[in-house]
């Protein structure tokens, strides 16, 4: 038997409307719709992330509560600035439900930084990062050119900046100018100045455009929100790996962006940038003439000094015409008594030749013949005491002098041969052809006319006997005729 309790009756609904789900949704929507409309929210970004259909889903918070919101494709270029977490951020857009999941969101239209704390934070945020991966070291400065054909400038095509460049570099030192045309602030002009500065990388040296030898990036002046395309990591990193020089000038001298740090030089206003790329065309001529005045002063300097040595080097030197000429004349001194002095030379070797002893051949033919007598004398000698020591009949009549015989007449030959020959090299041979031998009063062989002075007494030799003679007539001049004549010879 059941013993549950039976149910009690329901009961009546009485005037209590009933509602759909979707009527429910509905009524939420445009409650909350109604009541809020447009509203400005304050939040940190958290859980941002964009989906491939364009759209940005992410949430709101705060210390106490989390609003989820959303970004529609159609909105997201217009905005100031991305969706990044972390960063504090006022969103502006409408209240609206979502009635598949029953949640509300806020669609989002406008976004913005929660004010410059917010800004800076992020930003020193990303200078720390950047600083640590060394994009702002000083050893990738590069220096300046110090006058470049080209400049090129990365800025917005309307305002006062580029007239104020073109103006000053016209003024200082006209250069072909070359502007890249980008927005300064707003949504995607960090990527357009990044592109830009790429873009002057990329051309070629020597290509239809013209590549910048130095480049400008610059803006006027405007508030932290309006300068921060130039805080954007893309631009930071495009500065820093740029090849050509590149010179920051964005906001005035007290606003400083991260390009700042990056740049190769930072010029606190865009007119100052432009007195940076190009030198004043007066301040060259000044210097080009200050140099040129040193210059001719040093040169002076040095061929003064040059001068004054070559001056001092010309009092050491001696008086070379002079010396010249004095050699010229001692050397026609010498040429003078050359001639003479050679024949007085000659004069004494022929007196001291004539004062040797010249024995006669006659005398010299009789000694050698006595000698080779005392020679056979002793040879007969020699023979007979041989005989006398020969011991035998047979040893004595086996010797036989007919050896020694016949060694005498080869030697007696050979002396009858030289005999001949010193007669006839002999001055006595010389005489016996009708010659004579003169010689002075001490009986010094005369061979010169000279040598003979008027009543001088003389010894004539012929081939048989010597006769006395005195000279007559006049002494011969002595002369360059003298010179000239055949030297006389000492046998007539």
């Amino acid at each position: 038997m059941d013993t549950t309790p039976a149910a009690p009756p329901s009961p009546p609904l009485g005037n209590v409307p009933e509602y759909a789900v979707s009527e429910i949704a509905g009524a939420v929507r445009r409650t909350l719709e109604g009541a809020f409309g447009r509203v400005r929210v304050r939040g940190e970004v958290c859980e941002a992330k964009r989906y491939p259909s364009g759209h940005w889903y992410l949430s709101l918070k705060d210390e106490n509560a989390k609003l989820e919101s959303v970004i529609w494709k159609t909105t997201v270029p217009r905005l100031a600035i991305q969706p990044e977490n972390g960063v504090e951020v006022i969103a502006t857009g409408r209240i609206t439900t979502y009635a598949d999941r029953s949640k509300y969101q806020l669609v989002i239209d406008r976004l913005e930084f929660a004010g410059a704390g917010a800004l800076l934070a992020r930003i020193e945020m990303l200078r720390k990062k950047l600083l640590a991966e060394g994009l702002f070291e000083d050893s990738k400065k590069r220096p300046l050119p110090r006058l470049p054909v080209v400049v090129g400038v990365v800025s917005s095509e309307a305002g006062a900046v580029i007239q104020d460049i073109r103006t000053t570099i016209a003024r200082r030192f006209p250069r072909h100018v070359i502007l890249w045309p980008v927005p300064v602030q707003g949504q995607g002009a960090a990527e357009k100045i990044a592109a830009a500065i790429a873009g002057f990388n990329a051309l070629r040296p020597g290509g239809p455009i013209p590549r910048p030898d130095v480049l400008i990036v610059a803006r006027g002046g405007g508030s932290l929100e309006d300068l921060m395309a130039f805080n954007e990591e893309v631009v930071v990193r495009a500065a820093a790996a740029s090849a050509i020089p590149l010179i920051s000038a964005v906001g005035h001298e007290t606003d400083t962006t991260l390009i700042d740090f990056a740049s190769d030089q930072r010029a606190p206003t865009p007119t100052a940038a432009a007195e940076l790329a190009v030198p004043a065309r007066s301040d060259l001529l000044a210097d080009l003439a200050q140099r040129e005045a040193r210059l001719r002063g040093a040169m002076t300097r040095q061929l003064r000094a040059a001068e004054t040595v070559l001056l001092r080097l010309e009092r050491r030197l001696p008086d070379v015409p002079a010396r010249l000429t004095d050699l010229r004349r001692r050397l026609d001194e010498a040429e003078e008594c050359l001639a003479p002095a050679l024949r007085h030379f000659v004069d004494r070797r022929r007196e001291a030749l004539a004062r040797l002893p010249m024995p006669h051949p006659r005398a010299g033919i009789a000694a050698r013949r006595g000698a080779l007598a005392l020679l056979q004398g002793r040879q007969g000698a020699a023979f007979a005491r041989l005989v006398q020591r020969a011991q035998g009949a047979r040893a004595l009549a086996a010797f036989s002098a007919a050896p020694l015989a016949s060694l005498v007449r080869e030697k007696a030959a050979k002396l009858a041969g030289l005999s001949a020959r010193l007669e006839a090299g002999s001055y006595q041979s010389v005489l016996a052809r009708g010659f004579a031998l003169v010689r002075d009063a001490e009986g010094q062989a005369l061979t010169r006319a000279a040598q003979v002075a008027p009543g001088a007494k003389l010894s004539i030799v012929f081939a048989d006997a010597a006769v006395a003679a005195t000279a007559e007539g006049e002494a011969p001049k002595r002369g360059r005729a003298s010179r000239k004549a055949p030297a006389q010879e000492s046998l007539l």
